[in-house]
C-alpha cells in the first residue's frame, strides 16, 4: 500500500502536479462530486483572478456541458429528470418575477 502523502508533502508540488494526481484519484474513484466541486467553483476563481468576462464565458460553457450530459436516450431518462427541474424552477423563478 501506498503511503498517503501529507499535506507538507503536497505542498511541495506543482499546481499541474497537484491536479494531474487529483484528477487521476478522482476518476479511478469515480468522484462526480471532486469534478462537479471544481465546475462550481470555476467561475469564481475566474473572477477572483480579475478575468470577470472569462468566468461569464466559463457559466455558458458549463451549462452547454451539462445539457450534452443531460440528454437521456429514453423518455424514462427523460422523465427522472424532472423533479430535479420542478424543484429548481419553483425554488428559483419566484426570484425572477
Amino acid at each position: 500500500m501506498t503511503p498517503v502523502p501529507t499535506p507538507e508533502e503536497l505542498e511541495g508540488l506543482s499546481t499541474e502536479e497537484l491536479r494531474e494526481r487529483a484528477f487521476r484519484l478522482a476518476r479511478r474513484r469515480l468522484d462526480v462530486r471532486f469534478f462537479w466541486n471544481l465546475l462550481e467553483m470555476a467561475p469564481a476563481a475566474e473572477a477572483a483572478a480579475g478575468h470577470g468576462d472569462e468566468a461569464d464565458q466559463d457559466i455558458l460553457s458549463l451549462s452547454e456541458r451539462v445539457a450534452d450530459v443531460v440528454n437521456p436516450d429514453t423518455r424514462e431518462e427523460a422523465d427522472a429528470f424532472r423533479p430535479i427541474f420542478i424543484e429548481y424552477l419553483v425554488e428559483h423563478e419566484r426570484d425572477e418575477g
